[in-house]
């Protein structure tokens, strides 16, 4: 018979709710408590796990996983430094030696996650660990493989790389989505209109390298459509967002032209 993981989980945010959500469906898994200050917050698991509202009502488990904002935790884990269990923390940015524990690792599920969402895929879902010992490693892997089939070891220079690279991919695009929908809603256009292409871009890229998926006037090395849809813009802040990326794709693609010149006043 296979050991039961005993965890913990501190915070009531979007990760440590998904992570609740999952982990409590696993057999191999008792989640012993769940932690925030305000109690409210975790309503949604009062009748399965035992909520709590104060630290030193803690009891001891394998693993105790904090999710909470990347900048509280530091300060947070001083609070646990008597404790002999292994505490990780969820951040993609953060250094395990942030942690101020006598045993500390990373538990960082590599997606974006939101309470509206009852469900996720974690088995597609990349799961990065890090300990300072081989044991405490494995620990966090058995944990992993309970819920995903992509649990990879890495340091946190590597973790905070790929927390950069997911802010280009997800969040700045999205932004990108946000500042599309002004410009089609300023000249009475759905959004709808957009959504065949991203589907078409976003499956191109799951089978090309995004260096040969990459499209458009910038790629094209046409400067004049691209002068032209600098004039187009009235907002100074599209303006400059639109100037910035067609430069970076020019220079990328056409190194042997001169970066875009300013737009006609």
């Amino acid at each position: 018979m296979k050991k039961i993981l005993n965890i913990s989980i501190l915070g009531a945010g979007n990760v440590a709710t998904h992570l609740a959500r999952v982990l409590s469906a696993r057999p191999e898994v008792h989640i012993q408590q769940m932690y925030n200050r305000h109690i409210k917050a975790l309503s949604t698991f009062e009748n399965s796990i035992e909520i709590i509202d104060d630290l030193s009502k803690l009891k001891s488990v394998d693993i105790i996983i904090i999710s909470i904002t990347d900048d509280a935790i530091s300060n947070f884990s001083k609070q646990l430094s008597h404790l002999s269990s292994l505490v990780v923390h969820t951040s993609g940015s953060v250094s395990i030696d942030a942690l101020q524990v006598k045993r500390k690792g990373v538990f960082y599920p590599f997606q974006t996650f939101s309470k509206a969402k009852k469900r996720m895929d974690f088995k597609e879902i990349p799961i990065l660990i890090e300990a300072n010992n081989k044991q405490d490693l494995n620990l966090l892997e058995n944990l992993g493989k309970l819920v995903s089939d992509k649990v990879l070891h890495l340091d946190s220079k590597q973790r905070k790389a790929l927390h950069i690279a997911g802010v280009f991919v997800a969040n700045f695009v999205n932004h990108l989505y946000v500042q599309a929908n002004k410009i089609l809603k300023d000249n009475s256009l759905s959004f709808d209109l957009l959504k065949p292409l991203i589907q078409e871009v976003t499956q191109k890229i799951t089978v090309l390298p995004p260096e040969k998926a990459q499209t458009g006037p910038a790629a094209r090395g046409n400067q004049k459509i691209i002068q032209q849809h600098l004039e187009f813009l009235q907002d100074k802040n599209q303006k400059e967002i639109y100037k910035l990326l067609s430069e970076s794709i020019l220079s990328s693609y056409h190194t042997n032209k001169k970066i875009i010149a300013d737009e006609k006043k």
